[in-house]
């Protein structure tokens, strides 16, 4: 079955970074786009980042262009997210998502927060 693992959240102070993860599995990860979304708390969920199949074309929010980055590396069916000069806004859990076999697919989530 599709499975996907967030891993690499933690606490950090403002203008620190931190690289996140997620493995994927059950699914040919490849051939699929992926994304990162994150949700603060009382907060509706919100897109963060996507990439395509090859990695080539990617996508950012407004809010995280220029401090994030989205990459994949296919071979260890394995994403990240590169976030740096973190914001207290930034705070929030993180999840990736895949649209495959007609449904989302959710990880369990990474917890990020920025404090000082």
């Amino acid at each position: 079955q599709v499975q996907l693992v967030e891993s690499g959240g933690g606490l950090v102070q403002p203008g620190g970074s931190l690289r996140l993860s997620c493995t994927a599995s059950g699914f040919t990860f490849s051939n699929y786009y992926m994304w990162w979304f994150r949700q603060a708390p009382g907060k509706q969920r919100e897109l963060v980042a996507g990439i395509s199949s090859g990695g080539g074309v990617t996508n950012y929010a407004d809010s995280v262009k220029g401090r994030f980055t989205i990459a994949r590396e296919n071979a260890k069916n394995t994403m990240f997210l590169q976030m740096n000069s973190l914001k207290p806004e930034d705070t929030g859990v993180y999840y990736c998502k895949v649209h495959v076999y007609d449904n989302d697919y959710w990880g369990q989530g990474t917890q990020v927060t920025v404090s000082s």
